[in-house]
């Protein structure tokens, strides 16, 4: 494999020997491999950028597999445009900056706290930002974990621990009303005026509990959801009959997705209501358990205790109604294939968990994605879970995605990790792939500002200027400014133009420049 160690040995000791100026490798994807080969430049004291790299495991033996010839054909073809693209290539050389070592933490929530916990153990300065008079956010009304934790007495301690931490500065009641800067350097001013500048922000801003605008909830008394029930567990009688409704404005149109602490909280309400209450009877209504992980043996639990499970189809729901003074619940029992009627004493609805309503203005303010239902979207699901695509700014906890209390506070860690290896750097590279504007061709007709979803382009003497550290390289700006006053390092017309050349022009290594093909691709 060209990436293995002893094939990175040996590219290092080729530069040093032939005195290369530019090196090609043919193996597999840049997206993951690039950086790797772009180290072994540095390494042999090249820069970075002289380097280009084709794809013949993806485009070439993969998806030719039945036909090596064609496969073969294809990947010498690919060689031969990088190759022409390469004699082209420039280095690339952007200043470092430096980074102030301080966070903002938006979110006063257990993500939040968590977050702004971790970062303040490892030494650095904490602004937390809660909109709220208190902190806690929705986990201050959720007194058990689903495994019967302590709760409300984790989360009271670490909000002291973080109110008492002299390295936290706290802003309650307050919310961020202006952001400006880039990864390392950012300026935020909040609505009463104070000025923050950090590095790094983490957006823990949480969810909200849907208020459901069914099943009698608002109507009738004995109509909870699920937090109110869990809240008034104490005061249920022995002999009551409870029912539990799964999937309340949850994997509905409009919404379709999971909030996937429903089940969870469900089931460690029904085991707390039925287990050593033989008197009491006990319903959960679902469409689907998702007792992911160890929560299936809590489900085992349940039934052992003589928990009631009633499985309908979305196009039947429930139907919960008064009869007189009674309250009645009506559901079609597959299992019997007739209408179930139950007798209620409580009716406890698990909502659905909502985006809070913070999302959408933070996603303005910080210019960050929001998925369709509104959570904030990750840069990658699997390499950069709590990144966003603007580097420097990360997220945590509900304002994600729905989430039980573990899995907050391993996100939050997780953010908080991310941006202490960011705050941990005494300077920062741009990523060197970035836009250049042409002063001579702008008019200043600020369509490159309007469009750069990062912030990096903005006016300055009536030309654009583009923020290095900012730019991630997309080039929307270079494609779309109407006088071509903008180029992309490594992307210039020339150079595409020499790559199409290099498909039709048989040309052989220029003195210089080796390319390097991985033969196991």
């Amino acid at each position: 494999f060209a990436c293995a160690q002893d094939s990175i040995k040996k590219i290092r000791e080729t530069i040093a020997e032939q005195g290369l100026n530019r090196v090609v490798v043919a193996s597999c994807s840049p997206r993951t491999h690039r950086p790797l080969f772009q180290e072994t430049l540095r390494q042999a004291g090249l820069n970075a950028h002289l380097f280009e790299m084709t794809n013949i495991r993806d485009q070439c033996s993969w998806v030719h597999q039945h036909d090596p010839d064609a496969a073969t054909e294809k990947s010498i073809d690919l060689v031969r445009m990088a190759v022409a693209k390469a004699r082209l290539l420039q280095p690339v050389h952007h200043g470092p900056v430096g980074v102030e070592k301080t966070a903002l933490v938006v979110g006063g929530g257990l993500a939040g706290l968590t977050a702004a916990d971790n970062l303040a153990g490892q030494g650095y300065a904490v602004h937390l930002v809660e909109r709220g008079g208190e902190l806690g956010g929705l986990a201050r009304r959720i007194r058990t974990g689903v495994n019967g934790e302590d709760a409300a007495g984790y989360l009271k301690g670490l909000a002291a621990s973080v109110s008492q931490n002299r390295l936290v500065t706290m802003h309650l009641g307050r919310v961020v009303a202006s952001v400006s800067g880039y990864r390392g350097n950012f300026v935020s001013t909040l609505d009463d005026g104070t000025t923050i500048k950090h590095g790094v922000a983490i957006l823990a801003t949480g969810g909200q509990p849907y208020r459901p605008g069914e099943y009698l909830y608002g109507e009738d008394a004995r109509v909870l959801t699920s937090l109110e029930l869990q809240e008034k567990s104490a005061e249920v009688p022995e002999q009551a009959t409870v029912v539990l409704i799964q999937c309340v404005g949850s994997r509905e149109p409009g919404r379709p997705y999971c909030s996937r602490v429903c089940c969870g909280r469900s089931l460690a309400t029904a085991l707390a209501l039925q287990e050593n209450h033989p008197g009491r009877q006990v319903f959960v209504l679902y469409r689907d358990i998702r007792s992911y992980g160890f929560l299936e043996e809590l489900y085992a639990r349940c039934r052992e205790a003589g928990v009631q499970f009633v499985r309908f189809e979305p196009e039947a729901k429930p139907r919960v109604y008064r009869e007189g003074a009674d309250l009645m619940v009506s559901v079609f029992d597959q299992t019997l294939q007739r209408e179930l009627e139950i007798r209620a004493d409580l009716v406890g609805l698990a909502e659905a968990v909502l985006p809070g309503d913070a999302n959408r203005e933070l996603a303005q303010l910080f210019k960050v994605p929001l998925n369709e239902d509104g959570f904030f979207l990750e840069a990658h699901m699997k390499l950069r879970p709590v990144d966003f695509a603007s580097e420097g700014i990360f997220m945590a906890g509900v304002a994600h995605s729905p989430k039980n209390l573990a899995e907050n506070i391993a996100q939050a860690q997780a953010a908080a990790s991310r941006a202490g290896s960011l705050l941990a750097k005494d300077k920062l590279e741009s990523h060197g792939v970035a836009a250049q504007v042409d002063p001579e061709k702008c008019a200043a007709c600020l369509t490159c500002v309007r469009l750069c979803p990062f912030g990096a382009p903005h006016i300055k003497e009536g030309k654009a200027v583009i923020e290095t550290v900012i730019c991630q390289g997309c080039g929307t700006c270079a494609g779309e400014c109407p006088n071509k006053a903008i180029k992309l390092e490594g992307y210039h017309d020339e150079m595409q133009e020499a790559l199409l050349d290099g498909l039709y022009v048989e040309k052989e290594l220029p003195p210089g420049m080796a390319a390097i093909a991985d033969r196991t691709a």
